[in-house]
């Protein structure tokens, strides 16, 4: 659930100009509409979203990337952290009482979740890429650049690596 909920937000994010569907974000990703769509209510509904619906409907964000919080994203998406049974309500574990991985385990989450904390969706933007770039290369490098079919003068050894 957070992977696609991050993949969302950064994708809105780049789109800031205009609104976004389900469709084409589910597209962009090859991910289900359906899943997309829960995840899309969810983050709506924690204030991260806002969505219009009706002809011409999409989805925005509802804050500025540098005003949402990457590890509130992740509390409100997942709903249980309870990598052990002791972390939850029915712990019927017969090593509680005798066993120091409950605390281990436990600093571990607040240590990623305070890394978390420590940055927003702007900072997991990238700036936009030009579909094509021209890529220029030094001219040592051009003469060894040999197109298919010609021969090198790598031998076959050096150049499978």
């Amino acid at each position: 659930m957070t992977d696609y909920a991050m993949r969302l937000l950064m994708y809105v994010a780049h789109q800031n100009e205009r609104l976004c569907t389900i469709a084409e974000i589910a597209a962009a990703y090859q991910i289900s509409e359906a899943h997309l769509m829960k995840i899309t209510h969810q983050l709506a509904q924690g204030g991260f979203l806002e969505t219009v619906r009706g002809k011409g409907g999409g989805m925005r964000l509802a804050q500025e990337p540098a005003a949402i919080n990457l590890g509130a994203v992740v509390r409100y998406i997942e709903s249980d952290f309870a990598v052990v049974e002791c972390f939850t309500g029915h712990n019927v574990c017969s090593l509680t009482g005798h066993c120091k991985l409950a605390g281990i385990l436990s600093g571990a989450m607040n240590s990623f979740l305070d890394h978390l904390d420590r940055h927003t969706l702007a900072d997991v933007l990238q700036e936009r890429v030009p579909t094509l770039r021209t890529v220029t290369l030094a001219p040592a490098v051009a003469r060894k650049v040999k197109t298919p079919g010609t021969t090198g003068a790598t031998s076959s050894k050096r150049a499978r690596g």
